[in-house]
């Protein structure tokens, strides 16, 4: 097994190694691979020093999966590249996500459908993973109609940069700005770029994946909101059901979900927060509640850490697939 991880030197490459040493990920060779400008680097993993090599290298080495979290611009000219020479390619950027011939997949969702012939498989957006954590198995046993979803997305979804901005301005030194403005005790209404209905793609992200990924009869309407946390992304989601449900139904139905932790306890102010979800692979959902304002309504509060399952944890469950099928 001649496993790649691509862009191993950002802030989900490093969560990647990270998440293949703790879940014990086996590989014979591992190529890390990143810009030209890193090549040489030395990277110290699992008590052993690779040298970071670059996308031309990695390629003429034929790895068995490679791991791609790089950009959409490195993957849509390297994935073909390397899938021609026979590698899996994993990918984390939206490049794939929506093309039709392209699985896009959640393993615990839909990771049945991968086929030893599929040679590009997308991850989903961070965004989209969590909530369909949680969606999918509502939607299997009560049918959903509708989906408004408001995000507070953490900074780590921008990158290092982003967090460098904060920290810059925590300490109230001027610096390099990732956001169009502070993001310091501030809230963006504005995560990826704009698109011609007014919603931004990351927005469109999470309706476009979850009608690809659940069902195209799904409506869903988004808004996507940037704020000063490391932790993890959070959700406020309002679904409308297509049949009748009780909260106990939903509660027990989420609390053995695979993947899944329900922290729902209000009389001791238990619910999901960014700061307990940090460094973990689950999805935690509370705040479960009816919505009286629709009929068969449901609210819920969803919350994860982008870099693990919403990134690099899900991309490497999908490697673990892969290996356990088809090698």
């Amino acid at each position: 097994m001649k496993l790649a991880i691509v862009g191993a030197t950002g802030m989900v490459g490093t969560e990647m190694l990270e998440v293949i040493n703790e879940r014990g990920f086996k590989f014979d060779e591992l190529f890390l691979v990143a810009s030209k400008k890193s090549v040489g680097k030395i990277i110290s993993f699992n008590g052993k020093d690779y040298s970071i090599i670059d996308l031309e290298k990695a390629a003429e080495l034929k790895p068995d999966i490679a791991i791609f979290s790089a950009g959409g611009k490195t993957s849509s000219e390297w994935a073909p590249k390397f899938a021609n020479k026979g590698t899996v390619v994993i990918d984390n950027s939206s490049a794939w996500r929506m093309d039709p011939s392209k699985k896009l997949i959640i393993p615990e969702i839909n990771g049945d459908i991968i086929e030893e012939t599929d040679k590009i498989i997308a991850n989903p957006n961070c965004s989209t993973i969590q909530m369909l954590m949680i969606l999918a198995p509502i939607h299997k046993k009560f049918g959903i109609k509708r989906v408004v979803v408001s995000t507070y997305q953490s900074i780590t979804g921008t990158g290092v940069k982003a967090v460098k901005q904060l920290e810059n301005e925590y300490k109230n030194i001027k610096g390099e700005m990732a956001y169009n403005y502070q993001i310091h005790q501030n809230a963006i209404p504005h995560c990826d770029d704009f698109t011609e209905n007014g919603y931004t793609k990351e927005e469109m992200k999470l309706s476009n994946e979850t009608q690809k990924i659940l069902d195209k009869n799904i409506n869903v309407s988004a808004t996507a909101v940037r704020i000063p946390v490391v932790g993890g992304h959070s959700e406020s989601v309002n679904l409308e059901l297509n049949n009748s449900f009780e909260i106990s139904e939903i509660k027990d139905l989420l609390s053995n979900s695979d993947g899944v932790i329900v922290k729902d306890n209000i009389s001791n102010n238990e619910y999901p927060m960014p700061f307990f979800s940090k460094g973990k692979d689950e999805v935690f959902v509370g705040r479960i509640r009816r919505d009286f304002s629709i009929e068969k309504g449901l609210n819920l509060w969803i919350v994860a850490d982008n870099l693990r399952k919403g990134a690099a944890t899900n991309a490497v469950q999908i490697a673990e697939k892969i290996t356990k099928n088809f090698f």
